[in-house]
């Protein structure tokens, strides 16, 4: 079964002993989170209104395809067909059919078993007349929170890793399609065989991890206690060594995220993102206190607010420190993870 399978590998990993392990692959003059500041700029720059299936989407897969490549990894896009439902102002629902585009990158370790890091590469696309009415979405929206950051950091982590020996392998996948019903999540898995899904440990997700007031680490409600402790619990460690101020949802927290597809599946699941669950109705959807400069207590969708310009100016210094931060506690984490019984120690 997939989860004895998973229970046996975990087992391993929390059994074997403890050794040391540099931290980073990457020369001592590139600090923490510098990469991925740098990929964070460099996407919402280039690539804003990377909607599922728009030219940017395809544009921002192909580049980190590119990206990936470069490091070493074998990489490759994956297309897929899939629609949306638009509602006009009239009542009337209209099915708008597009092509989005994926990315995958991949390298294999010593056991086939592998943790996945998702990051969704596009941006909120408007689907209805009230959208376009609100300007939510569209041509001009940077998405830098969302999520420009998680993809940002997804790239610093994979250079990071990649010179590194592993006993586990690695899979990084850029999603599209998710802001229009999780499409890509979906298809994903639904190209996976049997096979494969036993071989992943977990997935961890990265998304919106800059406006937020805090860092949230939580896992899958259905992710086994002892794989909660060994990620959620220990990233929550990691981030407290490093007086980087990292929570997690309250028990039994309304959750105002749509269900996540890997959770569903019955994968592992720890989600990674910068929130606060005690605002608005409680269930993450808010991100930070209502404000004349952010008066929806959040920058999702909103071309006005989720763009470079505007988080610099409000939020100075907030995405170098995000950047920096949820590399800071995601590599050393990883690393442990892939490599039973070796810590990171700087």
């Amino acid at each position: 079964m997939l989860s004895t399978l998973r229970a046996a590998a975990w087992v391993i990993l929390a059994a074997l002993p403890a050794e040391v392990i540099a931290s980073s692959a990457l020369p001592a003059a590139h600090p923490y989170g510098q990469m991925a500041e740098e990929q964070i700029r460099h996407i919402a720059t280039w690539f804003p209104g990377r909607m599922a299936g728009s030219p940017a989407e395809m544009l921002t897969a192909d580049y980190l395809r590119q990206q990936f490549e470069q490091m070493g990894y074998h990489s490759d896009t994956r297309d897929f067909k899939t629609r949306y439902a638009w509602h006009e102002s009239n009542g009337q629902t209209v099915w708008h059919h597009v092509t989005a585009r994926s990315t995958i990158a991949a390298r294999t370790g010593e056991a086939p078993q592998e943790i996945v890091i998702v990051a969704h590469l596009d941006t909120w696309t408007p689907q209805s007349d009230a959208d376009n009415q609100k300007n939510l979405g569209g041509l001009r929206l940077q998405g830098v929170d969302d999520n420009a950051s998680g993809l940002g950091v997804m790239l610093e982590l994979a250079q990071r890793l990649q010179p590194l020996s592993l006993h586990y392998s690695l899979r990084f996948v850029a999603i599209s399609g998710e802001e229009i019903g999780q499409r890509g999540t979906s298809d994903y898995i639904a190209r996976m065989t049997a096979q494969e899904k036993k071989n992943v440990l977990l997935v961890i997700d990265l998304d919106s991890l800059i406006v937020g007031d805090r860092l949230y680490f939580d896992s899958g409600r259905t992710t086994p206690a002892p794989v909660v402790k060994q990620t959620r619990d220990r990233a929550l460690a990691i981030a407290h060594r490093y007086g980087i101020k990292a929570t997690r949802r309250p028990d039994n927290a309304r959750d105002g995220f749509p269900a996540n597809p890997f959770e569903q599946a019955g994968f592992p699941l720890l989600l990674v993102r910068a929130t606060n669950w005690a605002l608005g109705n409680q269930d993450g959807l808010q991100q930070r206190a209502v404000s004349p400069h952010f008066p929806h207590g959040t920058t999702r969708y909103q071309t006005e607010y989720d763009n470079l310009l505007w988080i610099d100016h409000w939020l100075p210094g907030r995405i170098t420190a995000r950047a920096r931060n949820s590399v800071r506690i995601l590599l050393p984490l990883i690393i442990e993870l892939a490599n039973p019984g070796k810590k990171e120690v700087k």
